[in-house]
């Protein structure tokens, strides 16, 4: 299957890695909270698009900014992305943290966007279904909440301790508390999706411990049209769980 290339631009003075294969429609997928997993759930994406996988600031081989320390920041970070690559409209797919931030971008720039996708999004407080601090887990134990099946994740976890997968993590969640640590959403954002008017779907695992399923009708009632996947014997990784997610995706983007 299609291997991706490593590219590096420079951002507002930020090195930014991104990975990248495939031929056609643009699709830019926004990580979350963690890129320890990988992305090799999205090879099968690059058979029908031009997949783009950034590390955002902060994360993975890309540089550190401590001034982007809100979403808005990080929504302007791609919008310069998207213009210093001659990119006019992307399908967008946003997991988790990456979810928030391409809804966040969503409602701002719609008319850049063909088609949304929005796995398991963090953004909205509800009060019925809330999403897990990550920030009072122990870290230990958190890997094991991120899916249903543990033999998913643990290829990717050491099997003793690792003093650079140990600073990579802490370096990771010291990026995400910066914008998430005061609260894990957006008060405002429920507002604004309205703006949302692009085709969108919305996917969750139904064993999600982290971002429970039962959030998807409220995001539903908000994005006008948006429609909704859940995919059974899945956690929050569910595209790293689930082909059937994966393939989903590819059928609404087509």
């Amino acid at each position: 299957m299609t291997s991706f290339k490593r590219e590096e631009i420079t951002i507002a003075g930020v090195k930014t890695v991104y990975l990248t294969a495939g031929s056609g429609e643009p699709l830019l997928f926004l990580h979350g909270g963690g890129t320890f997993h990988g992305f090799e759930f999205a090879k099968p994406w690059t058979r029908n698009f031009r997949v783009l996988l950034p590390y955002h600031p902060g994360f993975g081989e890309s540089g550190d900014d401590p001034d982007l320390s809100s979403m808005q920041d990080y929504v302007m970070h791609y919008v310069e992305l998207l213009d210093r690559l001659s990119l006019d409209r992307v399908n967008l797919v946003g997991f988790s943290l990456g979810g928030w931030l391409a809804a966040s971008f969503a409602t701002q720039h719609t008319r850049r966007i063909n088609k949304l996708v929005l796995v398991a999004p963090a953004g909205l407080r509800i009060k019925e279904a809330p999403t897990v601090d990550l920030f009072r887990i122990p870290g230990e134990q958190v890997p094991e909440m991120l899916v249903h099946n543990f033999d998913v994740i643990k290829p990717h976890l050491p099997t003793g301790f690792d003093v650079d997968f140990t600073v990579d993590r802490y370096r990771e969640s010291t990026t995400v508390a910066r914008v998430a640590w005061e609260r894990l959403h957006d008060p405002k954002l429920p507002r604004w999706l309205h703006r949302v008017t692009v085709p969108t779907l919305l996917v969750y695992g139904e064993q999600d411990r982290i971002i429970p399923a039962a959030q998807a009708p409220h995001w539903a009632r908000l994005i006008p049209g948006a429609t909704v996947k859940t995919f059974p014997q899945a956690g929050h990784l569910v595209l790293d769980e689930k082909p059937e997610a994966v393939e989903a995706v590819q059928r609404f983007l087509q």
